[in-house]
């Protein structure tokens, strides 16, 4: 069960690194942002979604 929670946040973590790389956000943010998801992947992610940079 933890190995299936653990593969959701990967592959939730994986999609907003990707949708943050290819927004139109600065460089300094999409590092800033990606940082931030790697080093909190469900706390990251979950304020990636609520603020981060869009489209």
């Amino acid at each position: 069960m933890t190995g299936l929670l653990g593969l959701i946040v990967l592959i939730l973590d994986i999609y907003a690194i990707v949708g943050t790389v290819q927004s139109g956000a600065s460089t300094g943010n999409k590092v800033l942002w990606i940082v931030i998801i790697l080093l909190m992947p469900v706390i990251g992610f979950v304020l990636w979604f609520l603020l981060g940079p869009k489209g």
